[in-house]
């Protein structure tokens, strides 16, 4: 029986005879070429002095251990997130099937333990494939206490509990997401969910080890582009998808490979969607039932490999995006977006006596953005280089009369110049630094565990250039974030557990809050920074109650925020008046970067519940159900895109190989907002999914139909933004059609 608080499963758990398997999108037939073009162009982009410097020092780590033969055998804390192992044929299947293998939590679980005190919410295997949509915020829209910003199909970034922007941490492989998605909604995310394996979503005190700016929580995006353990020969995945509401066209194939000594990866996707469906509603310019220029193709590849030795790994992995769509506000204005990045991570495992291992990742990443009007011109090019770094090293436990003590002491460091040119640019170039210690240390005891962090920080944010008429002199603002956690967990019989958690955090500004002064296109706001905003400050407290029976998981958290100076972004109260095309001008409502008190609190119900069988058929029911209020203290007004409270039920019934799916998800009417903003009507949409395993010419194969909006009910999403939210409603009725196949 576990001691510690379990990570909390999803709804729609994969199906039990379901393969851990390489996740993948979709892949089209037509283009083979494009893709062939992305993986040629990944390995090229750095420059070569950067590239040589990540090689040259994966082959250093790799080479420091070159006198152990062979790789090691995985224990039990090393097994992979999509780690399979051969298993039997099921019934009625005639397919040869792989059992899925006990996963280990990633995010903040820098112990590498079994089961973690921090609520964790976990997406992998079958139910992955299920749930993935076009974005990472659409893919995990709907968990409990995850929303996101809905800026259209394509410009979708998760909020957690309430919280969005530089509040929730997005990582790539536990490593910084180097974007421009925080700055603004119609920004998106250069993560492209067809090749992930697994998401991790972390709430709570936990988080903070990530730094102030993970108040909200952390999604870290997985994926098997530096390998981690031995994967002899040759094996990998391939999937075709076509329909749904955006009438995708599009897929990708994983490949996997190497020997005891050498791992290797390589990965493409392509993905081309149209102009969104939705049920008909009203917009300016008349009826319609389409989005428009929702339309978007995006296209990566990557190619990574590692050296393995018996006490670790030591690897390489170099990838491009690209991504161009369409930005609904602006009918005739399009973005094209890449990233290139370049990273290196290993382990070593028990290298010095007392220490049991070190852990290190390192990334380069350069990202550019260009708005491109309907003419052809370009607009407002934004463009961003980052380094990020991060060592993690635990002592070996420590046995004491009383229990068991473990811990790690972490550094991290990032560097980020980020520039916007164009006429629309309402921020000045700027540079941000950061450095950061953290210590986590947790004592175990029987049925209790405690966990205690403790992260210090040293940033500095610089304006660097730019209009000095609007955005003033160069200027350094500095700042020095504490932030602290204290969680606990014990079991009381029965199954049950309690956890509780209380943190203090600490996070620097961010550059746009500091220095922004201009129209802000896609809020049709202009926007005010604030260079004299001190540093946001928060406590947090968080109960949970949990229950555990074979199969059987329920969970409830509890939990409240209080900031002492939450930085909003409010209205003034005044119209700045800007020149506008053809000699005319345009007047806009002003929107101020100030800090105020305000609190947040909420309810968040998961579980998964096996029903007696029916007719052979294996039955479970789900259920999700999350509540967020939130208050300006200073204005006692609501705080703005907050998600209504949501609740979803699902009956899931396996028989062999197939699994059937269906979801009912509801939405209560949303009329807490700011006085500026209005209510959003609540909803309720009907899901269902088929899917089949079977064989395919040897390999194991599964095919599945998803349906959603069945009522082709019109719904709005609560957590857009005000401008957008009236243009862009929720998908219309839809079929989607994937085909997976594994070898």
């Amino acid at each position: 029986m576990s001691t510690i608080v379990p990570s909390v499963p999803v709804v729609a758990p994969p199906a039990s005879s379901a393969v851990a398997r390489p996740a993948v999108g979709a892949f089209h037939a037509s283009d083979l070429t494009d893709i062939a073009e992305v993986s040629a162009r990944a390995a090229v982009p750095f420059r070569a002095t950067v590239l040589i410097q990540a090689v040259g020092l994966a082959l250093s780590l790799g080479a420091t251990a070159a006198w152990a033969q062979q790789a090691p055998a995985p224990g039990p804390a090393d097994v992979p997130e999509a780690a399979t192992a051969d298993g039997g044929t099921a019934a009625g299947g005639g397919a040869k099937r792989k059992q899925q293998l006990e996963s280990v939590v990633v995010t903040g679980n820098p112990l590498n333990l079994r089961d973690v005190v921090a609520p964790v919410q976990s997406l992998s295997g079958d139910a992955l494939t299920l749930k993935r949509g076009a974005s990472l915020g659409d893919t995990l829209d709907g968990m409990s206490g995850v929303s996101s910003t809905y800026f259209g199909p394509n410009s979708n970034r998760p909020t957690l509990r309430g919280l969005d922007g530089d509040r929730v941490r997005m990582l790539s492989n536990s490593g910084a997401s180097v974007d421009a998605s925080s700055l603004s909604f119609d920004h998106a995310l250069p993560i492209d969910p067809l090749v992930l394996t697994r998401i991790e979503v972390l709430r709570g005190a936990a988080a903070l080890q990530y730094g102030g700016n993970a108040i909200g929580g952390v999604v870290n995006a997985i994926d098997n582009r530096i390998p981690r353990l031995a994967q002899p020969g040759l094996n990998g995945a391939a999937e075709v998808r076509l329909g749904g509401a955006s009438s995708e066209r599009g897929g990708a194939v994983v490949l996997d490979g190497g020997t005891n000594q050498f791992a290797w990866h390589v990965d493409a996707a392509d993905r081309r969607t149209d102009d969104q469906r939705v049920p008909r509603f009203e917009t300016e310019d008349g009826f319609s039932r389409r989005v428009r220029n929702s339309d978007s193709h995006g296209r990566s590849g990557a190619v990574g490999g590692s050296f393995l030795f018996s006490q670790g790994y030591a690897g390489v992995s170099v990838e491009d995006y690209h991504n161009e769509y369409g930005v609904t506000v602006e009918p005739d204005v399009r973005i094209q977006m890449q990233r290139q990045r370049l990273a290196t991570a290993g382990e070593w495992r028990d290298p010095l006596p007392g220490l049991a291992r070190v852990n290190w990742q390192f990334a380069s990443s350069r990202y550019k953005h260009q708005e491109v009007e309907g003419s052809g011109a370009i607009g407002t090019v934004f463009q961003s280089t980052g380094k990020d770094g991060r060592v993690e090293a635990q002592h070996a436990a420590i046995q004491t009369g009383a229990g068991t003590l473990s811990g790690v002491l972490g550094w991290q460091w990032e560097l980020s110049d980020f520039s916007a040119l164009g006429e629309e640019a309402l921020v000045p170039s700027t540079k941000t630094r950061n450095n950061a210690l953290f210590l986590i240390e947790q004592f175990k005891s029987g049925p209790w565990s405690l966990q205690a962090g403790a992260r210090s920080e040293k940033v500095s944010v610089a304006s660097t250039g730019g209009d000095e008429e609007r955005f003033g002199a160069p200027v350094t603002k500095r700042f020095s974030p504490n932030s602290f956690s204290l969680t606990g967990a014990v079991e009381v019989g029965g199954g049950f557990s309690l956890s509780a958690s209380a943190s203090s955090s600490q996070r620097a500004p961010t550059f746009y809050e500091l220095f922004a002064n201009g129209v802000h296109v896609a809020s049709g706001a202009y926007e005010v920074g604030d260079a004299n905003l001190g540093m946001e400050r928060a406590r947090a407290v968080d109960l949970g109650l949990h229950w555990k029976q074979g199969e059987s998981k329920w969970s409830v958290q509890v939990y409240q925020t209080r900031f002492s100076n939450y930085l909003a972004l409010d209205a003034s109260g005044r119209d700045i008046t800007q020149p506008g095309e053809d000699g005319g001008s345009e007047t806009f409502p002003e929107y101020v970067y100030r800090g105020v008190r305000a609190r947040l609190h909420g309810v968040e119900l998961e579980g998964h519940q096996p029903l007696p069988s029916l007719a052979g058929w294996n039955l479970t029911l789900g259920t999700t159900l999350d509540l967020v209020r939130g208050t300006n203290l200073d204005t006692h007004e609501a705080l703005p895109r907050l998600a209504p409270m949501r609740a979803s039920l699902s009956l899931q019934a396996e028989q062999g190989p197939w699994l059937l799916q269906a979801t009912l998800i509801g939405a209560a009417r949303q009329d807490k907002v700011p006085a500026l903003d209005t209510p959003t009507a609540g909803y309720g949409l009907l899901r269902l999914n088929v899917a089949r395993h079977f064989e395919l010419g040897g390999m194991d194969a599964m095919w599945y139909v998803k349906l959603d909006n069945l009522a082709n009910k019109l719904a709005y999403s609560a957590t857009s933004v005000q401008t957008i939210r009236e243009l862009s409603p929720l998908p219309g009725r839809s079929i989607f059609a994937g085909l997976q196949v594994r070898f």
